[in-house]
């Protein structure tokens, strides 16, 4: 139950822990935090992506270390036990990369969700919203890795040639072929030898919601053939996009623990 509707979310807000995890890319010019501040869902805390992340390292969205995750959730009054929803108001679907951090991180995957469409469908469906900002308890959050669900770019260095995983690529297909130039700065264009694409927003409606299990199935096994298994490595520009795939992907296929390339495209495109 990765995805969680608007309805249910209204039903058991108050025994829920909800995040508002929406982060923007730098060109679109719009500031997550002070749209949560404006208009957010009743009792919602926000998580930002880039402070919440490694901040000794120019590469966007690295996790951090788990130190400054359990002093992070801590301070959002999060215990291990909370069930939590994540939501966004991103054409990115940045909340799946924070459901991402939170499993990585070893929260039980059965109590993390995503809002299915996130604060827009919320809105389209005139469900209340707040400026109110909720008041938190810190607590004493423990994590624990589960490091085989990151990959470094030694690990995508050596698979190229041991072909022991699939990497799968988020990004469009005009970014993965070379055929336009990166966002970032000092990045070139292409993409990882012997990766795949599948841009995400071919597994997400117009309302920001997923696509239902049989056309997310059809979409995976246009590029992957019939053989749905667990030795998929995800990737995109900067680790987020790639965890909407990961999500996608556990929908089809529930033995499947998200596995992200950390660095992404962010790393190995380096000039």
């Amino acid at each position: 139950m990765s995805l969680v509707s608007t309805d249910w979310v209204k039903r058991n807000n108050d025994k829920l822990k909800i995040i508002d995890c929406s982060w923007h890319m730098p060109n679109v010019e719009r500031d997550g935090y002070n749209e949560f501040l404006s208009s957010h869902i009743e009792n919602a805390i926000f998580f930002d992506l880039d402070k919440n992340s490694d901040r000794n390292t120019d590469l966007p969205h690295m996790l951090t270390n788990i130190n400054d995750w359990e002093n992070i959730v801590s301070k959002m009054g999060i215990t291990n036990k909370d069930e939590i929803v994540i939501y966004d108001n991103s054409d990115v679907l940045s909340s799946c990369r924070c459901w991402y951090n939170f499993i990585y991180f070893g929260h039980d995957s059965k109590l993390v969700h995503i809002l299915d469409g996130g604060l827009k469908k919320w809105k389209s469906e005139n469900k209340p919203t707040t400026d109110i900002i909720l008041e938190v308890n810190p607590t004493k959050y423990t994590a624990k890795e589960r490091k085989n669900l990151v990959k470094n770019i030694t690990q995508i260095n050596e698979n190229i040639n041991s072909e022991e995983f699939k990497v799968i690529d988020a990004r469009s297909k005009e970014r993965f072929e070379g055929k336009v130039k990166e966002l970032r700065k000092g990045l070139r264009s292409g993409s990882i030898p012997k990766s795949v694409c599948i841009p995400f927003r071919n597994l997400i409606n117009d309302d920001n919601t997923f696509k239902n299990k049989n056309e997310i199935l059809k979409v995976f096994k246009n590029t992957l053939g019939d053989e749905i298994t667990t030795n998929i490595v995800f990737s995109c520009g900067s680790g987020v996009t790639a965890s909407v795939l990961a999500l996608a992907y556990s929908l089809i296929n529930n033995k499947y623990m998200p596995t992200i390339y950390d660095g992404s495209w962010a790393e190995y495109g380096k000039n």
